[in-house]
């Protein structure tokens, strides 16, 4: 070991270590059904001091660690769409913040009762009380489960959950120090100059932001550092500010997230993301030294059936007197039962701070480690956990079958999604309007876009060629899916994509040869377009008339 750490003397030379042992150890995740975030931890405490030692480069992981968190925040205000609470009713709401105070007060007393002091037991209730947007999104989604009304409740919940984090984070760096002495002059100073910064972002946001971002979007390199640049300037922003920088990545990401713009901005932001943020999970990894771990393990575990029992339970109660059936409450509350990325970055603030010990630091990271593993599980598996338990839960269940109804009706509420706007595709959208059909068109263009706008069509912008952004659409709330772009590569992204996710409506994609026409047409879900053949069948059809002209 000590021949392996000379030769690894370089910050180059052990970043790429870092990459090659998470690459390899995300791999095994991957096969054990595993979320990255496990993994890039595991990598951190086996190449950290805890193990091998062979990871000292800590000024620039921290750097990369920090550029990972601020992405990761610029994204989840990005995808802040308030809309969505107010879509799934008073139930989001609700549930988010009696889960959130409840979880809360059970954690902090616990804590408590095992001797902490109470600014490390808040903490830890703290970090017990909020959920993984990244875990949630990404499992619901491979099971397509976004769009049920299980998957919309757990994404509202996240939404409170998240508004209620940044509020936590607000205040944490309001108290500067552990002791929260802070000079009064210096409050005001920082009160008076986030207004400011708040104002001037939002006119920005208002009457520039727009604007300038119609003629970036034209190029993906440009669209891709607007976003990296706007997050980061205002990270730095809101840090000179004496808010922390994960303050102002957030209001970065809510400042555009009204934009038309969002969706594509968030698929070419989001593999940097997974990138940068593993730089995060993989400092907090190597800062762990695990000396007490003997006595931290049966705390755990307690503070562990808390978030994977209790905290459903809470979840279950709370939708049952909202009327919703057990099934719903079930599969939402299950969902929600692990601890957030976001706890981490609260730990991990508090430590640089001073206002928490690593011993706490490493207790939070082990009950991370053991709810997101077993979670996911409870995610993947939730049907027949629930059929074991439904004999039990259902003697709980109203009357009402409102929730039923409701899924119901959200079930497709699209006829159609239209890729491209152009000639053919606005040709494909007039017809299906005049029928009455319900469209989401997307394509790059926003001239394109607003161009078929109008009653019974969705606008969406993005570049459908982009793996990440086709995955976004909403597959599952729609009974079609039309390509009506003629660029072969744009076409098989698209099928990979449905077939992926398992797409059982219509499919119709365009070919403008035979030999991509046949290798579309292999897919028996298919049917292929083909406008120079229709276009010289019309033209065929019409010579008759002409000669007799």
């Amino acid at each position: 070991l000590a021949t392996v750490r000379d030769m690894l003397e370089s910050a180059f030379s052990q970043i790429a270590l870092i990459l090659l042992v998470a690459a390899v150890v995300g791999f095994v995740a991957n096969l054990l059904r595993q979320p990255l975030i496990v993994a890039y931890i595991l990598v951190g405490i086996l190449l950290g001091p805890a193990f091998l030692g062979l990871v000292s480069a800590g000024e620039e992981i921290e750097l990369l660690a920090k550029f990972g968190i601020a992405i990761l925040l610029f994204l989840v205000g990005l995808k802040l769409d308030i809309s969505l609470i107010r879509s799934t009713g008073l139930v989001a709401l609700t549930t988010g913040v009696a889960q959130v105070f409840i979880t809360m007060g059970i954690g902090f007393l616990i804590v408590l009762a095992w001797g902490f002091e109470w600014i490390p037991a808040l903490y830890v209730a703290l970090a017990l009380a909020f959920s993984s947007t990244i875990i949630i999104i990404k499992v619901l989604s491979d099971r397509r489960e976004l769009d049920q009304l299980h998957g919309q409740i757990a994404i509202g919940v996240l939404i409170v959950q998240d508004i209620l984090v940044i509020i936590a984070m607000v205040v944490i760096a309001s108290m500067g120090s552990a002791d929260g002495s802070t000079e009064p002059t210096s409050l005001w100073v920082t009160l008076i100059g986030s207004v400011v910064f708040l104002a001037v972002v939002a006119l920005l946001a208002r009457y520039a932001i727009p604007r300038l971002l119609s003629v970036l979007v034209r190029s993906q390199e440009l669209t891709l550092l607007f976003g990296v640049g706007w997050a980061m300037s205002l990270a730095g922003a809101s840090q000179i500010l004496g808010l922390s920088m994960e303050i102002g990545a957030f209001v970065a990401g809510v400042a555009l997230a009204s934009t038309p713009y969002r969706e594509s901005l968030s698929a070419r932001m989001v593999s940097l993301r997974d990138i940068m943020i593993l730089f995060f999970f993989i400092e907090l990894g190597t800062s762990l030294t695990f000396e007490d771990a003997g006595s931290q393990l049966v705390l755990a575990i307690v503070l562990s059936v808390v978030v994977l029992i209790v905290k459903p339970l809470i979840v279950m109660v709370v939708m049952g007197v909202l009327g919703y059936r057990s099934k719903v409450s079930f599969k939402a509350g299950f969902a929600l039962a692990q601890i957030s990325e976001f706890s981490l970055i609260l730990i991990a603030l508090g430590y640089s701070l001073g206002q928490v010990d690593s011993e706490i630091l490493s207790l939070v990271t082990l009950v991370a480690i053991i709810t997101i593993t077993l979670s996911t599980y409870f995610i993947l598996y939730s049907e027949k956990l629930y059929e074991m338990a439904a004999p039990f839960l259902r003697r709980f269940d109203r009357f009402d079958t409102q929730d039923e109804e409701r899924e119901g009706s959200q079930a497709h509420p699209f006829d159609a999604i239209v890729i491209g706007a152009g000639r053919l595709g606005s040709s494909v959208v007039r017809g299906m309007q005049d029928k009455g059909g319900r469209l989401l068109v997307v394509d790059q263009d926003p001239r394109a876009l607003r161009a078929v706008r109008g009653e019974g069509v969705e606008t969406l912008f993005g570049d459908i060629s982009d793996p990440d952004f086709a995955a976004s659409l909403p597959l599952n709330e729609a009974d079609a899916v039309i390509c009506t772009v003629h660029e072969r590569s744009t076409n098989l992204v698209l099928l990979e994509t449905l077939n992926r996710f398992d797409f059982d409506g219509h499919i119709c994609l365009t070919a403008m040869d035979e030999p991509t026409a046949k290798m579309l047409a292999e897919n028996e879900n298919v049917r292929v377009i083909k406008p120079l053949k229709m276009a010289a069948n019309r033209i065929v059809d019409a010579l008759p008339e002409m000669r007799e002209r």
